[in-house]
């Protein structure tokens, strides 16, 4: 049997390797051997970080909403607790943004938690 070489695939490969290591320092960027390694290991920490920005993004809204909302007098707890009995169904996200840019919505807001606390 002939012994098959890499041929033209290999070549796409390294090439592919190789632009994905593009301005990485020294060997790594230039040699496939390390530029493999590292571009494995950048994409492993790609992987597990597109899973961890969504916890640090729930993160600081829940600390952007607490902030906000105790300064209308509620803690966090109480005002998702309030919002879940009145039936406003407001992700946390869109909270954060409101307590940011629109103060007056987000004081409406706890007011309805406020009144929905206070009926039960």
């Amino acid at each position: 049997m002939p012994r098959v070489r890499g041929g033209t695939r290999k070549v796409y490969r390294r090439k592919k390797i190789l632009k994905q290591a593009k301005g990485y320092y020294g060997a790594r960027g230039r040699l496939y051997r390390h530029a493999k390694e590292t571009v494995q290991r950048a994409q492993k920490f790609a992987y597990r970080d597109r899973r961890r920005r969504k916890r640090v993004f729930r993160r600081l809204w829940i600390v952007r909403i607490n902030a906000a909302s105790r300064s209308q007098g509620l803690s966090y707890s109480q005002l998702m607790n309030g919002l879940k009995q009145a039936g406003v169904d407001l992700d946390r996200k869109v909270l954060a943004d409101m307590a940011i840019q629109n103060a007056d919505a987000f004081s409406a807001v706890c007011e309805t938690a406020r009144t929905a606390l206070n009926a039960n």
